[in-house]
């Protein structure tokens, strides 16, 4: 107050000055009202001849003290003043940003205090920046605070706030950047060092790196703000919920809260933290000390007393927690809804085992409260404190309490409670990749959804960063032994043992281990093993005591889990045939659980015991005991109609408890399970109809409509399917309805209105944002560069998939963050993108373009074999005979056994002259497989080659002898084809070619060979009983018009494809030997547009077309000049007998 005093004195912050007078004055504990009076006197007096200075000082007081209205009003009279004053401007966009009424206003006030002092106010650009991260336009403040950067270089406030908006736009690398630069220009910078710690723990989960990270900055709060009880507060409550329960950290954070409580020793709100952090640490007696310590400072606070509910009911002091809850609920109308209220209210009835619908509410209103703070939050500091992964986390082990023990079965009704904390987990997973929890539990949910894949990624992610984390292991195991994989799941548990021996105190382990050795048939030690899990601790008798392993950092045993130790004992006694025993496990496990909502599981296992005894009647009357309000209804609905198809072989009593489900639960879910029951007994009609009965109750189910649309199709109906997604997108179902009808039209060959179909479906008034759409467009436009590419369209298929990578690669940078556990799909999909352009590349012969995809389809998909094998061909094609050999070499060391790359190894090392080694490499691989085909068609050609043909006949015989179907395989005909080729018995060859050419693999090249020989017989006399089709239309007397005619139509028999000019050539080479004038100046001109485009200017066929057209038009010099262009033209095996015939003729 003294300084003050002096200050009041001096013109320019005399306001301001009498100001802060006052408001001190009000503060202290005993007021001096007549120095109040004579301070508002003077202001009342000075405030009136005040210039723009002072008005400005005074402005700026009162915005700092929140009192914003009198704000506006002192800078409203200085900017009448002086309306395009900077600092007055930005002032009055801060008091209208601040107080929330007009925020428009604001961005103009900042943008008037910009222009004012031509771009270099500060508070302008902060301001500016605010204003537009409350718009949500995070890379406009962005920019702005970039301008900030480059303006005020040395002033380290400005990359702190272009940090925290790179953390909102979750640019994590770009913000770890920028802190570090921060950290350059102050060693000391609190801010850059929290985000250092966030990203830290949050991100990457070293948790043992954190800890001196913390202390770090504990010691620079210290020295740099050591009276700042509110930093210390805000740096401990933050982490503390980040941490996953870290006992290191936790101390860490707790000394924070500490020492926040010790500097303001009256805040009730410190001592509440206090009492958490406490909590945290699992210390309840400590934690309710501090609640009542909070509760005395303030009566009215809630955390507190919610803090102490907390506590009784961790303490099994249920009643005293219910009657505060009770009290609270009553009062919640005016202290508004709290998620952490409804939480308690929920495990409350947990506790006293209240009915799962009266319970469920509870956890979802909770639920739905705590993600609604969340709205419109930046992420940030503030937005992991409300998201509080630590209460999420506790929230959904309690929840899972209520969920399904097994993993969910294709065309089950997935249960509420996992689609609830799935949703609940995706926010941790995505934003707290680094809480091993987090991501333990999502993997989890994966399991039980049925998920097998994305649990295993997210599983992988929680080991990569905690190897020692015991129930990861226990649940790999679990999922291995699920896919059949007993070995991978016994090691696993053997892995899990040596990080945490305790888990052999652990029912769950022994459980996993029984399964194991069961599905192993070792059936006699699963009842050794299962008779110790029965001998643990709360496990045959609830409460009958304590496991050791509870002290340990161990997932304890659920009541589902404990029925499952019962009935998997039970079923091992029934595989031995010990029935009696069987039968006592399960009267013992309807003893325990009486009157639980797992009763019912265990009814349906005593009929399956039935079942095994065949007293199929007895079985069904069990069933029939369980009622419609029970748990577990439907599956015992779905075991009867099991039991009626497979045992009754009766399909009419198969759908009728379908239908009974659907009668007494007419829900979309039990339709879908009657209109599958249709499908599954071929009697799709029948499931359409269901599935539009239900449809009608719910015509925005896109499930419903795309399942209708599946049956249609199945009935191949095709125009009626067509019909019914056009239909059912006029409603406004989802999207991929539309991707589904795209499929169906490309099927049909209707490409226009695929391709029609699929630009709707990608249009967008802005670019996609949500990871979903992105996805979803993703998969639209790599469907629709298919439908380009089959219509003809190559270079727009290529440049639809360009934008599909591109937009897969946006899609593989928040996939990695926001849902690691689909980042090995989304790579694959990645790869296959870039393998599509590499081919269609190809095809254009874009041969450095095609050798760049494939290189970054491998960067997706390492030492992908088939990737691996396409690029070496690429390189065999080019004649770049090294990068083959070391990538067949690379290939076949992955994967020694690959035929096709030995072929290609072979092919290599004929074309660098190593015959004997080529020869050695195909001879393994036919002795190996003699029926390889393509080895063999090599292998003939190499032979021919080498003047060593006559040696073919013992690998063709070796191939005939290998499989009495030999002689009619295609592949081997082709072959045999080629060998009476090169041996001159053209008859032959086109009678093997011709029963090889309605074969999808080998007709196309056996159709080229074929027009090849009819066009050049080479003067053979080529007779018309090898083609049937062409007998009533051939002339005996005119073999050479009847070989043209042949050729004629087997060239119209060819599939054309975009960019494959081979079935042009041919037409045009067919054209010339007609000998007709007109004919041949039409192919001249085919061969000239072929040599024109980019990429077939030295096309070999079509040069030397060119020069047989010429020299019959009797062009020599022209014909002269093509030949030459031939002659120069480098030997590649792929042009190899183009080559070598156009030079012959040539000579």
């Amino acid at each position: 107050m003294r300084e003050l005093e002096t200050l009041k004195e001096i013109r320019e912050v005399m306001v301001c000055s009498l100001l802060a007078l006052l408001h001190a004055h009000r503060l202290s504990d005993s007021v001096d009202r007549e120095a109040v009076d004579m301070l508002d006197a003077r202001l009342k007096k000075e405030r009136k001849v005040a210039n723009e200075k002072g008005l400005y000082y005074a402005a700026l007081f009162l915005y700092h003290t929140s009192r914003h209205d009198k704000a506006r009003e002192y800078v409203d009279r200085m900017l009448k003043i002086d309306p395009e004053n900077s600092q007055g401007n930005a002032l009055k966009g801060w008091v209208e940003l601040a107080s929330g009424k007009d925020i428009k206003k604001a961005g103009k006030h900042f943008e008037d205090s910009l222009i004012a002092e031509s771009t270099k106010n500060l508070d302008g650009f902060f301001g500016k920046a605010r204003f537009l991260e409350k718009k949500h336009n995070y890379s406009g403040a962005l920019e702005t605070l970039n301008q900030a950067v480059v303006t005020f270089s040395n002033f380290t406030p400005t990359l702190i706030e272009k940090m925290k908006i790179q953390v909102a736009l979750q640019t994590w690398e770009d913000a770890t950047e920028t802190a570090q630069r921060a950290l350059s220009k102050d060693p000391r910078c609190i801010e850059a060092k929290k985000f250092q710690l966030l990203y830290c723990i949050a991100r990457e989960g070293h948790l043992e790196a954190a800890e001196e990270k913390m202390r770090d900055i504990t010691q620079d709060v210290d020295m740099l703000e050591p009276k700042n009880a509110q930093l210390y507060y805000e740096i401990g409550r933050v982490f503390s919920r980040l941490v996953g329960r870290n006992q290191k950290l936790l101390q860490l954070t707790f000394e924070l809260i500490e020492r926040a409580t010790q500097l303001e020793n009256r805040s009730a709100e410190y001592m509440t933290e206090l009492g958490f952090q406490h909590l945290l640490q699992g210390k309840h007696k400590e934690a309710l000390k501090c609640y009542r310590a909070a509760m005395r400072l303030d009566e009215t606070s809630v955390q507190a007393l919610m803090g102490q509910i907390r506590v009784q009911i961790l303490e099994g002091q249920l009643e005293e927690a219910e009657q505060q809850l009770t009290f609270l609920k009553e009062v919640q109308a005016t202290i508004g809804k709290s998620a952490e209220l409804c939480y308690l209210g929920a495990v409350l009835g947990l506790k006293k085992k209240l009915a799962h619908e009266m319970v469920i509410p509870s956890f979802n209103e909770a639920i739905e409260t705590h993600f609604a703070t969340l709205r419109g939050l930046p992420l940030g500091d503030r937005y992991y404190y409300q998201l509080n992964p630590d209460f999420l986390i506790c929230l959904v082990k309690d929840y899972l309490n209520l969920a399904p023990g097994q993993p969910n079965v294709s065309g089950e009704t997935l249960s509420p409670v996992l689609k609830k904390c799935s949703a609940v987990l995706d926010p941790i997973a995505r934003l707290v990749p680094g809480l091993t929890e987090g991501l333990y539990l999502m993997a989890k949910v994966k399991f039980l959804i049925g998920d097998a894949d994305s649990a295993q990624a997210s599983l992988k992610h929680c080991l990569d960063q905690d190897e020692t984390y015991a129930d990861a292991h226990l649940l790999l195991a679990q999922l291995n032994m699920q896919r059949g994989d007993f070995e991978t799941a016994n090691q696993l548990l053997e892995v899990a043992l040596s990080h945490n021996f305790a888990i052999r105190e652990h029912p769950i382990y022994h459980l996993i281990r029984a399964r194991a050795q069961k599905r192993q048939g070792n059936v006699s030690e699963a009842i050794k093993t299962l008779q110790v899990a029965m001998a643990l601790p709360g496990v045959k008798r609830l409460g009958s005591g304590k496991s050791k392993a509870s002290a340990r950092d161990i997932e304890q045993i659920s009541v589902n889990d404990r029925v499952t130790v019962f009935l998997e004992l039970a079923d091992a006694h029934r595989q031995l045939g010990h029935n009696p025993e069987a039968a006592n496990v399960v009267q013992n496990a309807l003893n325990e659980f009486k009157d639980t909502p797992e009763e019912v599981r265990i009814m349906i296992a005593n009929a399956d015991l039935a079942l095994a005894r065949e007293d199929v009647e007895e079985a069904l009357s069990m069933l029939r005991n369980i009622t419609q309000e029970q748990p577990y209804y439907i599956e015992a609905r779905e075991k009867m109609a099991y039991i009626y198809l497979h045992h009754r072989k009766d399909k009419r009593l198969y759908a009728s408890c379908y239908r009974e489900l659907v009668e007494k639960n007419p829900t979309p879910q039990t339709s879908l399970l009657l209109g599958d029951a249709y499908m599954s007994i071929q009697e799709p009609e029948r499931a359409i109809e269901v599935y539009e009965q239900a449809l009608q109750k719910n015509p925005r189910d896109s499930t419903l409509a795309s399942k209708i649309g599946q049956a249609l199709v199945q009935t191949h109906n095709y125009g009626k399917a067509i019909n019914y997604y056009e239909k059912a997108l006029q409603t406004g179902s989802k999207n991929y309805l539309r991707y589904d009808l795209a499929d169906l039209l490309l099927k049909l060959r209707q490409f226009e209105r695929a391709e029609k179909e699929l630009e709707i479906a990608l249009k967008r008034e802005a670019p996609s944002s949500a990871l979903q759409e992105m996805q979803e467009e993703v998969k639209c436009l790599v469907l629709l560069a298919k439908v380009h590419y089959k219509s003809g369209s190559l270079d727009r298929a290529i440049t639809t998939l360009a934008k599909a990578r591109e937009m897969q690669i946006r899609v593989l940078n928040r996939v990695q963050v926001e849902q690691p556990d689909a980042l090995p799909a989304a790579k694959q999909l990645a790869a296959n993108i870039c393998v599509e352009i590499a081919e269609h590349a190809t095809s254009c012969r874009d041969f450095d373009k095609a050798i760049k995809f494939y290189k970054e389809a491998l960067l997706y998909k390492d030492n992908n074999s088939k990737i691996m094998l396409a690029l070496a061909n690429l390189y065999l094609s080019l004649e770049d005979l090294d990068s083959c050999l070391q990538t067949c070499t690379t290939l076949l060391k992955n994967d020694k056994d690959n035929n096709d790359a030995t072929v290609m190894m072979a092919d290599l090392m004929f074309r660098k002259n190593e015959f004997e080694t080529s020869t050695f490499h195909f001879q393994q691989l036919l002795e190996r497989s003699p029926c390889h085909y393509d080895a063999l068609s090599r292998m003939i050609q190499l032979l021919r080659r080498i003047g060593k043909l006559g040696d073919a006949v013992h690998y063709l015989e070796m191939a005939q002898q290998s499989s009495p179907r030999t002689s009619s395989d295609p592949g081997f005909n082709y072959c045999k084809g080629f060998y009476s080729w090169y041996t001159g018995d053209a008859n032959a060859a086109l009678k093997h070619f011709n029963m090889a050419r309605r074969d999808t693999e080998w007709g196309d090249k056996a159709l080229f060979n074929m027009i090849e020989i009819c066009l050049n017989p080479d003067n053979n006399t080529i007779g018309g009983e090898t083609f049937e089709s062409v007998d009533a239309e051939a002339s005996s007397g005119d073999a050479d018009q009847m070989a043209l005619k042949t050729a004629s139509k087997l060239i119209q028999e060819l599939k054309v494809k975009p960019g494959d000019v081979r079935p042009q050539i041919l037409h045009d080479h067919l054209l010339i030997a007609t000998k007709d004038k007109s004919n041949i100046e039409r192919a001249l001109q085919s061969f000239m547009q072929i040599c024109s485009t980019e990429g077939y200017r030295e096309h070999v066929a079509a040069l030397h077309g060119m020069a047989t057209a010429y020299m019959i038009l009797k062009q020599t010099p022209r014909a002269r000049n093509q030949l030459k262009l031939v002659a120069k033209k480098r030997w590649t095996f792929d042009d190899a007998e183009e080559l070598e015939k156009k030079l012959a003729s040539a000579c």
